[in-house]
């Protein structure tokens, strides 16, 4: 790739500044790499690799990269297209079969873009079953053998999706004869010379000189917890933060795919109304206070990783954390401020009132709720997880720089507020919050055939619950009131998994973050 030079500035002080808090002996911390002109030139680590040994973490430890596994996935399925023995638009369906028709018409670069609208029951198992079930790789996929409709048209909108992403593994496997992990390894790793990154499909298998992960409750006390799903082309890997500088610096000067794959990689994938995703194969193209940046984040359920690249200053930024309370994301962007120059300046924020409310859309029902604690005003949409956000020069409410790639903002009207989603505008209009609402006669069971779903809505005097089964366990939710008719529903336990229920006439619907509009009969 050709880009403008950009300089650069290197003290090693200030970087370690940026890593202070986690500079200590007894509790989980952060693994560091940083290179300048594919030249190393900070490798720490702070903290320990697991709570139960006194073992330190390492730029050489491995750590869970998360989702930064799906651009080696992508890149997989590329070197098939070279060998001509697949297409960057092929259906899906063509390689699995047994697939309902919405799922099976799916383009192959259309589930790698997360631009294809089909269900995501990587998140629905979540949501039905909990984070603590194991589901297999085939479990996923047998949804796409029952659920046959989608969240959105087909490259009308962006919504992530991990089960695209299933389903790029298995196609991968198909067309090779060979487990992802072996194509990984043969393809890709050992020919960069990423020789400590392997496939790492469950946290519970034992791989050696790896840390471990650690979830931080409310109360500040870590315990071990992860994901208990199966993890390949979604987000299987674990890396080093070595490994992960050797390959950044590998996408200067390929030796792994052709510079026709690199360029599809690259290139951010286009809505039908022309907006840019920003989003290419497996990657993020944007730009941060004015510069070029690639990157993905990588979150798993007790940890979290970046990697990120600004091609114009030469300067690769490896990050991985085994500890949930830290942000590989938001330090990497602290490492960008620190070391390049001739960045834009920080947008500032003025003191501004808080708006607060429910607001409900008549297009399709999504739910936004605006809240405010201490020093935060706070973002949550069809009751996900609540995101800071702060008004820009204009007062549109923004998300945060590391979570920007997201393309949501909020303009706030007098009784309304309008959300842009990847610039597709929607008016939702406030509703009043009735915390007194209750359940009342809609107590009892709903179903769903499609998605193997049933949920069992009960009422007492401590107020009202729901218990979701599906077709691997359960998972019990608490439920407050928004109207009489809509509710917010928060899964017990330590999962951050949130949503909507809403009532209709004989039915409810369940909004989950990226999936919508679950429909469930009522059977009794």
């Amino acid at each position: 790739m050709t880009v403008a030079k950009i300089g650069t500035r290197f003290d090693e002080a200030e970087i370690d500044a940026i890593f202070a808090e986690f500079d200590q002996g007894h509790l989980p911390g952060v693994a560091v790499g940083i290179a300048v002109e594919g030249v190393p030139v900070y490798a720490k680590g702070f903290g320990l690799a697991n709570m139960e040994l006194p073992v330190v973490l390492t730029p050489r430890t491995r750590m869970r990269v998360g989702s930064s596994t799906k651009h080696f996935a992508c890149l997989a399925y590329l070197l098939l297209c070279e060998d001509g023995l697949a297409g960057l638009d092929d259906e899906i369906g063509r390689y699995i079969p047994g697939l309902k028709p919405a799922v099976a018409r799916a383009p192959m670069r259309a589930l790698m873009t997360h631009t294809s609208g089909i269900r995501d029951p990587f998140w629905l198992t979540m949501a039905m079953h909990g984070v603590d079930r194991p589901v297999t790789d085939r479990q996923i996929l047998a949804y796409y053998e029952t659920i046959d409709d989608v969240d959105f048209a087909p490259g009308t909108r962006w919504g992530y999706n991990n089960g695209g992403y299933a389903l790029l593994t298995a196609a991968i496997e198909k067309i090779s004869g060979q487990p992802l992990e072996d194509v990984l390894r043969t393809r890709i790793f050992a020919p960069a010379g990423m020789h400590d990154t392997l496939l790492r499909r469950w946290d519970s298998d034992f791989v050696p000189n790896s840390a471990g992960l650690h979830f931080r409750d409310a109360q500040g006390v870590f315990s071990k917890t992860h994901m208990s799903m199966e993890l390949s082309g979604a987000g299987g890997l674990v890396s080093t933060m070595a490994d992960m500088l050797t390959w950044l610096r590998h996408m200067d000067a390929p030796v792994v795919g052709s510079a026709e794959s690199w360029k599809q990689m690259l290139e951010p994938q286009r809505l039908t109304g022309g907006w840019s995703t920003r989003y290419g194969l497996g990657l993020f193209c944007e730009t941060y206070r004015g510069v070029d940046v690639i990157h993905h984040p990588g979150d798993v359920m007790s940890g979290n990783s970046q990697m990120l690249k600004v091609p114009g200053a030469r300067l690769d930024i490896s990050i991985g954390t085994n500890r949930s309370d830290a942000s590989a994301s938001v330090l990497a962007l602290k490492v960008i401020d620190a070391m390049v120059d001739g960045l834009a300046p920080v947008p500032e924020t003025a003191d501004y009132e808080k708006r607060t409310g429910a607001f409900v859309s008549r297009r399709d029902g999504r739910v936004v709720t605006l809240t405010a604690k201490d020093d935060f005003h706070l973002l949550a949409i069809d009751g996900g997880v609540a995101i800071p956000v702060a008004p820009d020069e204009s007062g549109v409410l923004q998300l945060p720089a590391a979570a920007a790639f997201f393309q949501r903002s909020v303009r706030v009207e007098e009784n309304a507020i309008v959300l842009s989603d990847f610039a597709d505008e929607d008016r939702l209009e406030e509703v009043a919050i009735d915390e007194s609402a209750t359940v009342g006669t809609r107590v009892g069971h709903y179903r769903s055939e499609d998605f193997d779903l049933t949920v069992l809505v009960t009422e007492d005097g401590e107020g009202a619950s729901a218990s979701l089964r599906g077709r691997h366990g359960w998972a019990d939710y608490r439920m407050t009131p928004v109207t009489a008719d809509v509710w917010r529903i928060e899964q017990v336990g330590f999962s951050p998994i949130g949503g909507i229920m809403t009532f209709e006439a004989g039915a409810l619907r369940l909004d989950f973050g990226p999936v919508h509009h679950i429909r469930l009969a009522r059977i009794g």
